[in-house]
C-alpha cells in the first residue's frame, strides 16, 4: 500500500544518488577532532589519514557510499554550540576522503548539526547530509532538540545547495520520544516528508542494535520516500531487512571486532557486501 502524497512527487533521491539496487553506505567515525573533550593533541594529519584509509577500505570492498561523521566528539555539542573548529576539521577530513576515493560521500555533524553539515557538504562536494531529528522534537542525550528543517532548508537554498539531499531519521535512536508519543511512527514519517526530507532512515535503539523489519514497515507506511536501515545491519540480517528497506547505512559492524572506534575491517566489508549482492540478484 502506498501512503498518500503530501507534496508533489520529486522523484527518488536514493536512485538519483546511487546507480545500484539496495545501496549500502558505510560510515567513517572520525577520531576526536580539535575542540572535543577527547581530543589529545594528535596531529590532525593523522586523523585525516586514518579517515582516508577507512575510505579506501570501504571503496575497495564495494561499498556504494560513505558518510563522514565526527562520532568521537563525545559528549556531543548541541547544534547551536558546534564551533568553527569542528566545522573546519570535519571539512578538512572530508576533503581527504574525497581525494582518496571516487565513492559518493555524505556528512553527519553531531549532534543534529544540519546547517554546519550543509555548509561542509557544499564546500567539499558531498551529495547528502544525515540529520537525526529533522522535524518535531525529542529528548536526546544532549537535552531537548528541535527539528531544524525550516531553517536548514532556507540555508540550503541560500548557499545554492539544493542538490544536497536530506537523509532524515524517523524515531531516532538514543532518545526519548515522549513529546511525540501520541503520534505513530508512520505519522512521524509523514511529518518528515511534509517538511521536505528526501530519504528516511529507520534506526534501532542504539548504535549497532539491529533495526527491526517491523520498524521499517512502520516508517514506510507513512511515506512515499525511500526508506533505509540506519543501524545494526549484519550479513545474516540482510535478507529480512532488504525485503522491506531500500538500502542501509552501516558503521559499527564493519569495524575490527565490531567496535565503532576501530578501523574498517576489509574482511567484514567483503562479508556484508557478498550478502548484499546475493539479495540484489535474487
Amino acid at each position: 500500500m502506498t501512503a498518500p502524497l503530501v507534496l508533489p512527487d520529486k522523484g527518488n533521491a536514493l536512485e538519483a544518488l546511487f546507480p545500484v539496487r539496495k545501496p549500502v553506505i558505510g560510515v567513517i567515525h572520525l577520531k576526536p577532532l580539535p575542540g572535543a573533550p577527547r581530543y589529545d593533541g594528535q596531529p590532525v594529519r593523522e586523523i585525516y589519514a586514518a579517515a582516508a584509509e577507512d575510505a579506501r577500505t570501504l571503496a575497495a570492498g564495494g561499498i556504494d557510499g560513505i558518510i563522514v561523521e565526527n562520532a568521537s566528539d563525545l559528549p556531543f555539542a548541541r547544534p547551536d554550540d558546534i564551533g568553527p573548529e569542528t566545522v573546519a576539521a570535519l571539512t578538512a577530513a572530508c576533503i581527504e576522503v574525497r581525494n582518496a576515493v571516487d565513492t559518493p560521500i555524505g556528512i553527519t555533524c553531531v549532534a543534529n548539526g544540519a546547517i554546519p553539515a550543509l555548509a561542509i557538504a557544499k564546500a567539499v562536494g558531498a551529495r547528502w547530509v544525515r540529520v537525526n531529528q529533522w522535524v518535531n522534537a525529542y529528548v536526546a542525550n544532549e537535552g531537548f532538540l528541535n527539528g531544524p528543517a525550516p531553517q536548514a532548508l532556507r540555508y540550503r537554498s541560500m548557499i545554492g545547495a539544493r542538490d544536497v539531499a536530506i537523509f532524515a531519521d524517523v524515531h531516532v535512536k538514543f532518545g526519548a520520544h515522549a513529546i511525540t508519543a501520541d503520534r505513530s511512527i508512520a505519522e512521524q514519517a509523514t511529518d518528515a516528508e511534509w517538511f521536505d526530507a528526501d530519504i528516511l532512515i529507520a534506526t534501532g535503539t542504539r548504535t549497532g542494535n539491529p533495526t527491526q523489519p517491523a520498524e521499517v514497515r512502520e516508517v514506510r507506511a507513512g511515506t512515499n520516500l525511500p526508506v533505509v536501515v540506519g543501524s545494526g545491519l549484519a550479513p545474516e540480517q540482510v535478507p529480512d531487512l532488504f525485503a522491506v528497506a531500500d538500502g542501509a547505512i552501516v558503521g559499527q559492524w564493519l569495524k575490527h571486532d565490531g567496535r565503532w572506534w576501530n578501523p574498517v575491517d576489509p574482511r567484514r566489508v567483503e562479508r556484508l557486501m557478498n550478502a548484499v549482492r546475493k539479495t540484489r540478484s535474487s
